[in-house]
C-alpha cells in the first residue's frame, strides 16, 4: 500500500525560506522525516530560480565530500584548503538546494557551512528533526547563519510513517525490492549498474512502484524511509553480500576518480570482495590527505591486518596522531624494524615518531636525542635538511626561539629543503620572530609556510605569529579578522578548530572582550586536554588571565593548576604566559604585590628566552596591575612597534604620576581597541588627579 505522507502547508514555509534568502544566506527546513521538505526544496527551486542540488545520503556520508561529488573537481594532489577554496568558487552566487543535510559527510558539512558563512551563495537546506546531524549544520541555524523554518503539520505521526512505510516495503514486488536492496548500500548509484546488478525488469519495477527514482544517470531511493526499512529488514549477511556485489561491478570499471576509488574501498571493507593491501593502503592516504582522518584510520587499519607494511603503518600512525591519539600512534609506529629501513624509509618513519614523542607523549628529551641519532644515521644532504626542520620546531616550543631562528635561517636558505622541511622551519621561524620583536619578519615567513602547504597544524604556529605582530603594531581589528579566518579554515575539525579558537582568545584578551574570550577558551581547553599538543596548556594559561583580570578568582586558580599540571618542556615557549596567568590570578585573590612580582617574572622569563615583544606585553601587564617601576626596563628592551610606544608612555606616566602622560595613553589605548588598558590608565590618572585615591590595578578586577 502507498505511504500516506501528511505534508505541511507550502506558502507559509516558502514565505519564511523567500525572508531568508533575501536576508540572510538562505533558510533551513526543519521537520520529521515524511512532512515534504523534498518537495517544498523543489517548489523553492521553481521560485528562486535553477541552482545545484545536493542530497545527502547514509551511503555518501562516509567519502569525503561524497554528497558534492558531482559539483566540484577532486585532485589527485592538494589538501583540504584548496579544495574548498576552489568549490567556493565553482558555486559561487548560486542558490544551491541541499537536501537532507543530516547525512552529509564532516567535509561536504563543511563545505557548506563555508558557503553560508562567507556568503558565496545562496542555501535552502532541509534537515531531519532528530536525526544525529554534522556539527558544521547545526551551526547553521544556532549562529543564525540561515533562517530556521520548522516543519510539524497537525497530523503527522513518526510511529504512523514508520509503519505504513514497512507496509509499503513489504507489499513491493521482489524484483522492485531487489533493487532497492541495492541502493541500502549504495545511494545513488548509476543507473547502468543498478541494471546490471538487479535486472533492468527490477529498476522499472521500483521505479513504478515509486521505490526507486531515477535523475540523469543516477538512480536513487525514492525516500530515505525506504532505505533504512529495507535495511532493518535485511541482515547483515545480506548487507555483505550487496556490498560485494556492489563493489565488484563498481572496481571493475577501474575508477580513476580519487572518490570512486574510495567510494569501492569503503564498500569492499565490509564484504567479501579482496582488495589488495596496496589499494587500501593507497586509498588510506587519499583519505588522509583530504583530512577525513576517521576514515583514514579504518582504511589504514585494514590495510595493516591484510600486510604490515610501513606505508599503511605511517598512514595509521599520522591518522591516529593528528586526532591527538599519541599513545595509539606510538605503539604502531613502534612496530618497525628500522634496522631494516632504506634511508628514504627511515626517514619516513623517523619524522612522525619523533614529532609524536614531542608532543602527544610528552617526551621531549627523547624525542630530541632520538632526532638528533636519526641525523648522525642518514648521509643525504635532503633528508639531514628535514630532520634540521623538525628540530627547529623543537627548539621553538622548548623555549629557545632564537636557536630556532638559527637552524630555521639554514634550512631556509637550503637547496636541498623539500616542502616538508620550508613548512615546518618557516612556521617556527614566523611565531619566533614575532615573539622575539622582528615583526618586520613575520608575513614573508608565514607565506613562505602556507605555500609549502604542508599537512597538519602549522597554519596556527605561522599565524600565531602574525596576530602577535599584528597586535603589536596596534592593529587589533585585522589579528582578530586574521585568526577567524584561520579559524573557520579549521573547518570546525578538531583539534584545528580549538587552536583556531585559543587565537581568537588572545586577541580578545587585549581588546578586553573578556567574557567572549572566556567562552571560547573554556571550550578550546576541554578539547585540546585529550591532546599532547602545546597549545592545551596555552589554553588554560590565557583561561587563568582572562578569569583573573575578570575578578574570578577561584575559576582563575583552577584554571592555573590546570595549565601547570600540563606545561613542560614542549610548552617552555610560553613559559612566560604561564606567570602572566599567575599575576592576573593573583591580583583576583586581592594580592598587588604578589601581582607585579608574577608580571615581573613573567618578563624577565620572556627576556631571558629572547621574547623581547611578550617581555614587553608582560610589563605592560605590570603596569596596569600598579607597577612604578618597569619603565627602565621596558625602554632597556628596545621593541620598536605602536603598542611598545604607547606602553612606555603609560608606564612613564604611571612612574611620574603625570596626568597628562596618562591620559595620553588612555586615549591611544583607546584608539587601538585595548579597551581593558585604557580603562586602566584612566582609572590611574583619575588617582592622580585625586590625590586621596591611590592609583589602582585593572579595571575588571574586584
Amino acid at each position: 500500500m502507498p505511504v500516506d505522507w501528511v505534508v505541511a502547508p507550502a506558502e507559509p514555509a516558502l514565505d519564511s525560506v523567500d525572508a531568508g534568502v533575501r536576508q540572510q544566506s538562505g533558510a533551513v527546513l526543519i521537520g520529521p522525516a515524511g512532512v515534504g521538505k523534498t518537495t517544498l526544496l523543489r517548489i523553492a527551486a521553481q521560485r528562486l530560480g535553477p541552482g545545484p542540488w545536493v542530497t545527502g545520503t547514509a551511503s555518501n556520508a562516509v567519502i569525503p565530500f561524497g554528497a558534492f561529488r558531482h559539483l566540484i573537481d577532486i585532485p589527485q594532489a592538494g589538501k583540504t584548503a584548496a579544495i574548498v577554496r576552489a568549490a567556493r568558487e565553482r558555486l559561487r552566487d548560486q542558490m544551491l538546494f541541499v537536501d537532507d543535510a543530516h547525512l552529509l559527510d564532516p567535509l561536504s558539512a563543511t563545505l557548506l557551512y563555508q558557503l553560508a558563512l562567507t556568503g558565496t551563495a545562496g542555501l535552502v537546506v532541509s534537515v531531519t528533526a532528530g536525526a544525529p546531524t554534522p556539527a558544521q549544520v547545526v551551526t547553521l541555524w544556532v549562529d543564525d547563519l540561515l533562517a530556521r523554518v520548522d516543519l510539524q503539520p497537525p497530523g503527522h505521526d513518526d510511529t504512523r510513517v514508520a509503519a505504513q512505510v514497512e507496509s509499503f516495503i513489504g507489499d513491493l514486488p521482489a524484483p522492485a525490492r531487489a533493487a532497492l536492496e541495492y541502493l541500502a548500500v549504495c545511494d545513488p548509484i548509476r543507473v547502468t549498474d543498478l541494471s546490471a546488478l538487479a535486472g533492468d525488469e527490477a529498476v522499472t519495477a521500483a521505479r513504478e512502484a515509486g521505490a526507486v527514482t531515477v535523475e540523469g544517470e543516477l538512480a536513487h531511493a525514492g525516500h530515505p524511509l525506504f532505505v533504512d526499512a529495507v535495511r532493518n529488514r535485511m541482515g547483515g549477511p545480506d548487507l555483505r553480500r550487496l556490498r560485494t556485489d556492489v563493489a565488484g561491478r563498481l572496481a571493475a570499471a577501474r575508477p580513476t576518480g580519487v572518490l570512486d576509488r574510495l567510494q569501492v574501498a569503503v564498500l569492499a571493507l565490509d564484504s567479501d570482495r579482496d582488495i589488495p593491501a596496496a589499494e587500501l593502503t593507497a586509498a588510506a592516504e587519499e583519505a588522509l590527505r583530504l583530512g577525513d582522518l576517521t576514515l583514514s584510520e579504518r582504511l589504514a587499519r585494514a590495510a595493516l591486518q591484510e600486510a604490515g607494511d610501513l606505508r599503511a603503518r605511517l598512514a595509521l600512525g599520522y591518522a591516529l596522531g593528528w586526532q591527538g591519539r599519541g599513545r595509539e600512534a606510538d605503539e604502531v609506529l613502534a612496530g618497525v624494524d628500522e634496522s631494516a629501513l632504506s634511508e628514504a624509509e627511515l626517514m619516513a618513519w623517523a619524522l612522525p615518531c619523533a614529532a609524536n614523542r614531542f608532543w602527544m607523549l610528552s617526551e621531549p628529551e627523547r624525542a630530541t636525542a632520538f632526532l638528533r641519532t636519526v641525523r648522525n644515521r642518514v648521509v643525504d644532504p635532503a633528508a639531514r635538511t628535514t630532520i634540521d626542520a623538525l628540530s627547529s620546531t623543537f627548539a621553538m616550543n622548548s623555549g629557545t626561539p632564537a636557536r630556532a631562528m638559527e637552524i630555521a635561517a639554514e634550512v631556509l636558505a637550503s637547496e636541498q629543503a623539500d616542502d616538508a622541511a620550508i613548512g615546518w622551519a618557516a612556521a617556527a621561524a614566523a611565531l619566533s620572530c614575532a615573539r622575539m620583536g622582528r615583526f618586520i619578519e613575520v608575513d614573508g615567513l608565514a607565506e613562505r609556510a602556507a605555500a609549502a602547504h604542508h599537512p597538519g597544524l602549522l597554519r596556527f604556529t605561522s599565524g600565531f605569529g602574525q596576530t602577535t605582530a599584528l597586535m603589536m603594531s596596534g592593529r587589533l581589528d585585522h589579528a582578530h579578522e586574521l585568526a577567524r579566518r584561520l579559524t573557520e579554515f579549521a573547518e570546525l575539525q578538531q583539534p584545528g578548530r580549538a587552536i583556531g579558537e585559543v587565537l581568537i582568545a588572545d586577541v580578545l584578551i587585549a581588546r578586553g572582550e573578556l567574557d567572549s574570550a572566556v567562552t571560547l577558551l573554556r571550550d578550546a581547553a576541554m578539547a585540546l586536554a585529550p591532546t599532547g599538543y602545546s597549545w592545551s596548556p596555552l589554553a588554560w594559561m590565557l583561561l587563568a588571565q582572562a578569569l583573573g583580570e575578570q575578578g574570578a578568582a577561584v575559576e582563575a586558580g583552577k584554571a592555573l593548576a590546570r595549565a601547570e599540571s600540563r606545561h613542560g618542556l614542549k610548552s617552555m615557549l610560553f613559559a612566560p604566559e604561564l606567570a602572566l596567568g599567575r599575576a592576573w590570578t593573583m591580583s583576583a585573590r586581592r594580592d598587588p604585590h604578589g601581582a607585579v612580582a608574577a608580571a615581573r617574572e613573567a618578563a624577565r622569563t620572556a627576556e631571558r628566552g629572547g621574547q623581547l615583544a611578550v617581555a614587553l606585553r608582560a610589563l605592560h601587564t605590570a603596569v596596569r596591575l600598579g607597577d612604578a617601576r618597569a619603565a627602565d626596563h621596558m625602554a632597556r628592551l628596545g621593541v620598536d612597534c605602536e603598542f611598545g610606544r604607547i606602553a612606555l608612555v603609560h608606564a612613564r606616566a604611571f612612574t611620574a604620576s603625570a596626568v597628562v602622560g596618562l591620559d595620553e595613553a588612555a586615549a591611544a589605548y583607546a584608539g587601538m581597541g585595548l579597551q581593558s588598558a585604557a580603562a586602566d590608565a584612566m582609572r590611574q590618572a583619575d588617582a592622580v588627579r585625586h590625590r586621596n585615591l591611590p592609583p589602582r590595578g585593572p579595571s575588571t578586577g574586584p
